[in-house]
């Protein structure tokens, strides 16, 4: 003889169960909302940097060559650089428009910085380290993603080198230009380009400083001040030893 239903037992198991379902969908709101709010506040930071951006370069063109500080511009696209990493993380690879809007802004802020870069360079005699990085999407271009962790630290190690990013999946006539120009084959990313020079396929640290002699140049002056400075320090504690003996 079969047992009755307890019908009481699947009206608890059925109200348990909605409300756990309607307190994870609550939470998920909640937390959209949150990364909408972050997502916001990032969009209109990024207005407001590239608009500082462009007044600085007003500003640096008319300036004398001693008051040119060229880590400035350098530490202004790096915050613009971290905050689009952020955004481009948290678009769950939907690309949204005011995204690809953010990255070709930014874009031609890069070139337009290389550019006055080239301009200062003539004006001062001076050289500055810059990099032209071109990469893909990650699953057409898998090294993309390790070649960008490369530059990120070189980026952090060496304030000097400026490193302008370029996705090559925007449709912006200015990077398809410098493509043109440097012969990027988008089937060979990533690439490099440094000193009118082009080098494609994923670079360790190494051979990045051995495609840029200068960073080396500045591990050797880094170096040679350690040095400087721990024989300083050395001759400091034989004088104190001395006099104490005295």
């Amino acid at each position: 003889m079969r047992q009755p239903i307890d019908r009481n037992k699947y009206i608890i198991t059925f109200i348990i169960t909605a409300i756990i379902f309607a307190g994870m969908l609550y939470v998920n709101n909640i937390l959209d909302q949150k990364r909408f709010g972050d997502t916001k506040a990032i969009q209109d930071q990024i207005s407001l940097d590239l608009l500082s951006s462009e007044t600085q370069f007003n500003l640096l063109k008319e300036t004398s060559c001693k008051n040119v500080d060229g880590s400035i511009l350098s530490k202004e696209l790096n915050s613009l650089a971290t905050k689009l990493t952020y955004l481009e993380a948290n678009d769950s690879g939907s690309k949204s428009a005011e995204l690809i809007y953010l990255k070709k802004y930014y874009s031609l802020l890069e070139i337009k910085d290389s550019l006055l870069m080239k301009q200062l360079s003539q004006k001062c005699s001076s050289n500055p380290i810059s990099v032209l990085y071109f990469y893909g999407d990650k699953k057409d271009c898998p090294a993309c993603e390790d070649m960008s962790y490369v530059l990120t630290h070189l980026r952090e190690q060496y304030p000097e080198l400026r490193i302008y990013s370029f996705d090559t999946n925007l449709n912006l006539s200015a990077i398809d230009t410098l493509k043109s120009i440097y012969k990027i084959d988008e089937r060979k990313l990533p690439a490099i380009v440094y000193n009118d020079d082009s080098y494609t396929g994923f670079k360790s640290i190494e051979e990045m400083k051995n495609i840029i002699p200068d960073l080396k140049k500045l591990d050797k002056i880094q170096e040679d001040k350690k040095a400087a400075e721990a024989k300083t320090k050395t001759n400091g504690d034989k004088a104190t030893t001395s006099g104490g003996a005295l």
